[in-house]
């Protein structure tokens, strides 16, 4: 049986949203697994909560720079925020970002890539001896377009095109450039601020889809729902949840009276030409990376039990 801590307890309400002695429950009776113990609150009625959040737990910047049709977003990694405000340090990142422009978003490729009489992983060496703190390249993504524009966003930026959070977007159309760059920082805002999982229905991955499928369907069959209407309503569920959880059908966060397929399909009378979104990134800074904290209280609990 796992040991479940207060800091488990605490990442599970933070999610879910759900009373601790609920999340203790749920963690309880899942032996600790995060996943298990979200979708068994869910189950129950207790959380909506559709996917776990990234557990942002490294320091540093994502950087982003786009050019025409294609754009590149990096995540480049400091050990403190302290790094991540130096001024060498956020020179590095729009350094690595501009490569990644030049050469693709292969990592390896991008540490092999020479800047001036240096490679960037050299660079990238030498700025860790000089700052004194272990810094990576974690991953790059990039995105193009055969006509259309690539659009960028950075919310919250340290500088100009780093910062903690960074999005790139990819519009494909033959309209108008200006109006779709526009257009594209819109929907780059929104990926932002929406997290969505998917550009739509069918580019979600399947495992998530029949995941999603058996929590609602246990969900009602514990809400006593006849089986027969069992399919049915977990059809209309899956509606709801790529209504929420899908870029197309997410209501817009400039208009949520629409959804940003509607507003794409408006914007081409100014755009001049049909506008469709080949694809987008997002990166938080640290999402997925575990971080060991110590638990304090418990140390104190250790050393007074060994006195």
């Amino acid at each position: 049986m796992a040991t479940i801590t207060a800091a488990m307890v605490k990442e599970l309400r933070e999610i879910t949203g759900v009373g601790m002695m609920d999340c203790k429950q749920a963690l309880t009776e899942n032996n600790g697994d995060m996943q298990a113990a979200i979708d068994w609150l869910r189950k129950k009625g207790l959380s909506k909560a559709a996917k776990k959040a990234g557990r942002v737990a490294a320091e540093g910047l994502i950087g982003v720079v786009t050019s025409g049709n294609k754009g590149v977003v990096v995540e480049v990694n400091s050990e403190t925020d302290f790094v991540a405000r130096n001024e060498q340090f956020q020179g590095l990142v729009k350094m690595v970002a501009q490569v990644a422009l030049s050469v693709g978003a292969d990592v390896e490729v991008i540490k092999a890539a020479e800047v001036g009489n240096a490679t960037v992983a050299t660079t990238i060496s030498d700025a860790i001896a000089t700052i004194g703190e272990n810094m990576t390249l974690r991953r790059a993504n990039s995105l193009e377009v055969p006509k259309g524009i690539v659009a960028g966003y950075v919310h919250n930026a340290v500088i100009d095109g780093a910062g903690k959070l960074g999005v790139i977007v990819a519009l494909e159309s033959a309209g108008n450039a200006d109006e779709l760059a526009a257009l594209g920082r819109q929907v780059a805002m929104h990926i932002a601020s929406a997290n969505p999982v998917a550009v739509d229905p069918s580019g979600v991955d399947p495992e998530v889809v029949k995941r999603e499928k058996d929590v609602l369907a246990d969900k009602f069959r514990q809400q006593g729902k006849p089986e027969a209407m069992i399919e049915k309503i977990t059809e209309s569920g899956l509606k709801t949840f790529f209504k929420e959880q899908t870029l197309l059908e997410q209501p817009f966060i400039f208009d949520d009276k629409r959804s940003v397929g509607q507003a794409l399909k408006e914007a081409e009378g100014r755009v001049g030409a049909p506008v469709r979104i080949a694809g987008f990134v997002r990166y938080a800074l640290g999402e997925g990376i575990e971080k060991a904290e110590s638990d304090f209280a418990a140390e104190v609990a250790a050393a007074a039990g060994q006195g």
